[in-house]
């Protein structure tokens, strides 16, 4: 499974594109937070904050996972190598896994650099304030657990097709229905108030850990949604060989 997760990495930097989703999603976050004149400028919010990096962050992710996870199955599909794959003396799971992981790292790594963001907000802030570092290492374990969950998503998709841009498109809308889809729908009362529909939806769970308070239930929610799509790609893939 190392050895697949390995290939993973290596494969999507000896591509252009691995550096240009990384780099797209740099820069989009760059512009929106420190260049473009509106809600998310932190220059113009006169708050020492990162909390318009943390609303933002989600939505770019909900693109960026899914552009990194789209190849994970579809394109060994048309390359006609996953049968290959399947001969290996790997289990399912390690093999679900090990697709899981390397896209799940290569996200990682696109976020590492947006620490920097940290040591830049601390050089704006004014004398005798001090940062919410609480609330900054809440909103990242957030992103990480909402990461997983969406680079599981991905790798679901990606074993529905062999078309690595349905499977991006698949994507993105279960990240979305899942994201905010159901705080949408959490207007309308359709139950009666009997369910928090809200509290359905992974932007419920995630900002209650952006709020910098770690609660269990929060992380089994995030943990629940990635288990349930590593398990279903698992069936996926499973069926797709008999």
């Amino acid at each position: 499974m190392l050895a697949l997760l390995k290939k993973e990495i290596h494969t999507f930097f000896n591509s252009p594109i691995g550096y240009l989703v990384i780099g797209v999603f740099l820069v989009l976050n760059g512009l929106f937070l420190w260049v473009f004149d509106g809600d998310f400028n932190i220059l113009n919010s006169g708050v020492a904050s990162l909390q318009n990096y943390f609303v933002l962050a989600p939505w770019i992710l909900l693109f960026l996972a899914p552009a990194v996870t789209m190849r994970s199955f579809s394109d060994e599909k048309k390359q006609g190598t996953l049968e290959v794959l399947l001969t290996k003396p790997l289990s399912y799971a390690q093999i679900v896994l090990g697709k899981f992981l390397g896209s799940f790292c290569l996200v990682l790594i696109a976020l590492i650099p947006t620490i920097t963001y940290v040591y830049a907000l601390r050089a704006f802030a004014l004398d005798g304030s001090s940062l919410d570092y609480g609330s900054i290492l809440g909103s990242y374990l957030g992103l990480i657990f909402l990461i997983a969950s969406y680079v599981a998503i991905g790798v679901f998709a990606s074993a529905l097709t062999g078309n690595q841009i349905v499977a991006f498109i698949v994507a993105v809308f279960i990240c979305f229905v899942l994201y905010y889809g159901f705080e949408g729908l959490s207007g309308y009362d359709a139950l009666g108030g009997l369910i928090n529909v809200e509290s359905l939806g992974m932007s419920d769970h995630y900002n209650s850990m952006s709020r910098g308070v770690l609660d269990s239930r929060d992380i089994i929610y995030f943990l629940s949604i990635t288990t349930a799509f590593i398990l279903f790609t698992i069936l996926r893939i499973k069926t797709s060989k008999s």
